[in-house]
């Protein structure tokens, strides 16, 4: 078995650890979890496997998911609810953090403590947090003054702490042991030049690792006319020279999109295995997980470099995943699973009314990109519905309030109150009013289909549908069919949200009984 220097051993213990894991196997699937989970970084500590994702502008963020057999994930806990309660994360004077916020977490454990370090794009700064208990917290946070270390990796290699960081140029610094800034006197070193020619991507999404003899960085890249790749350097001096080799390369499941970016981990049973993302269209960036097999002492990924669809998971089988879920609003605490667009708002509540979510509309606001209180889910492939009954008593003239499925290119489905109290049913593409119609009862059922896979012949791949019914039992399916699109101004999978906001009122309130998230 490889003795991996990263300081959390196997046998480190965690405090939160149950009985040990028996020894078993499983056959995973790809797409590991059909929904929207990139730059992932893992860590084991005893039996135990902790991810941290991006999440982005999403509050709280950086989730960190929990695991016993690397195949179900568990959301238990959110390294922070806001990067910083300003203008951007307010959504005040026109700021937003869309497509920027945290990006790409590295996690490390070392002697009880857990350190995570990230970027904020819309603030220009990288953050490290630490704390003692991942699952509970509380975490601390300073800042790596001077330092915006983009797809950072934190390597513990004895009681040093280096960081690996950048795009196209890969450069490493030392850190001072607790992380709270760079060690005096240490210079910044270009350890990796990574080719400038015929290239669409050069090498970023750095993993850092200290494996028997030699240092290791996994990066990701992207050869013109290739796809995606998952490319390995090492060295057996930390500074260099650093040689390279192709460890994982291919397509899966009809896609064009490569596999890649992502950490390695060993299983207390002496099993290595990859987590890499792919590109799934509208859902988003999804994981999947590749068996590592050691060659000349090169992890190499998949069925000889290239990416498998079943894989054969040496832990027997943990768990049920909690990355999404349905909701019936009957807990006095917000299910992690939700998380808001921008900084959590005033106003909300789950014990005003028992059983009920509360949303109140903030305002004015111009649309639903500006609109603060949006609780937003992932949305789940191949298929699924999401679903909501909603009392809109509570409303008041220049409201709306529904569901919507939130991206860049948005539509939604929901009530608005016309200045004179009036209340429609108006369906909009971002801020295009596509249908209308009174609506006279004071609850409506709201329903989002989600095809991101086709399963049946009829289907095109990421579409949304929309329909509504009054009793529950009879819909009405509108005529229109969104095409959803995964685009870079927001960077996110698309999820279902919830959203309650006012164009020009004094507002009032919507109320959810319940959500309701399916796949089929």
């Amino acid at each position: 078995m490889r003795k991996i220097l990263l300081s959390l051993c196997a046998l480190a213990l965690f405090a939160g650890c149950s009985t040990s894991v028996e020894p078993g196997s499983q056959i995973a699937v790809n797409p590991l979890t059909y929904t929207d989970i990139p730059d992932s970084d893992i860590v084991r500590v005893g039996d135990d496997y902790y991810m941290v994702s991006t999440t982005m502008y999403f509050c709280p963020g950086a989730p960190i998911m929990h695991s016993r057999d690397l195949v179900h994930w568990r959301i238990v806990n959110y390294i922070y609810d806001v990067v910083e309660d300003d203008d951007i994360y307010n959504l005040r004077n026109e700021q937003n953090a869309y497509g920027k916020g945290q990006w790409a977490t590295t996690l490390r454990y070392h002697k009880g403590t857990w350190y995570a370090l990230f970027v904020a794009n819309d603030q220009h700064k990288t953050y490290l947090y630490k704390t003692r208990n991942i699952e509970k917290g509380p975490w601390k946070r300073n800042e790596i003054e001077g330092f915006f270390m983009h797809d950072a990796s934190l390597l513990f290699d004895d009681d040093r702490l280096f960081v690996v960081w950048g795009n196209g140029d890969l450069r490493m610094i030392e850190l001072e042991p607790d992380g709270s800034a760079v060690k005096a006197g240490a210079q910044e070193k270009v350890i990796i030049e990574s080719p400038r020619q015929g290239w669409m991507l050069r090498a970023e999404g750095a993993h850092f690792y200290h494996i028997g003899d030699y240092y290791y960085v996994l990066e990701i890249d992207w050869p013109r006319g290739g796809v995606r790749t998952a490319t390995c350097w090492r060295s057996k001096d930390i500074e260099g020279p650093y040689e390279s080799k192709v460890v994982l390369q291919g397509t899966l499941g009809g896609r064009r999109d490569g596999i890649a970016q992502g950490p390695i981990v060993d299983t207390q049973f002496g099993d290595w295995y990859a987590i890499q993302f792919q590109d799934h269209g509208a859902v988003g960036r999804i994981p999947t997980i590749q068996r590592v097999t050691w060659v000349e002492d090169w992890p190499i990924m998949g069925d000889n470099g290239v990416p498998e669809e079943h894989v054969t998971v040496n832990l027997k089988a943990d768990g049920e995943d909690y990355v999404w879920a349905p909701d019936e609003f009957d807990s006095p605490k917000l299910a992690l699973v939700w998380q808001w667009n921008h900084k959590e708002p005033d106003g909300w509540s789950l014990s005003e009314r028992k059983g009920w979510l509360k949303l109140s509309a903030h305002g004015p606001c111009y649309g639903l990109s500006d609109a603060r209180g949006t609780l937003t889910q992932r949305t789940v492939g191949p298929r699924s519905i999401s679903e909501v009954l909603l009392d809109v008593s509570a409303l008041q003239p220049m409201d709306q309030a529904g569901i919507c499925a939130f991206q860049s290119g948005s539509a939604r489905l929901g009530i608005e109150v016309a200045r004179d109290g009036a209340r429609l049913l108006v369906l909009r593409e971002r801020e295009e009013i596509l249908s209308q119609m009174p609506l006279e009862s004071d609850q409506v059922y709201l329903r989002v289909r989600y095809v991101f896979t086709p399963v049946d012949e009829d289907d095109v791949a990421d579409t949304a549908f929309f329909s509504y019914s009054t009793d529950g039992q009879n819909w009405t399916h509108l005529n229109y069919a969104l095409q959803m699109r995964f685009t870079l101004d927001y960077f996110t999978g698309y999820r279902t949200g919830l959203y309650c906001f006012n164009t020009g009122g004094e507002g009032g309130a919507a109320w959810f009984d319940w959500f309701h998230q399916q796949v089929y």
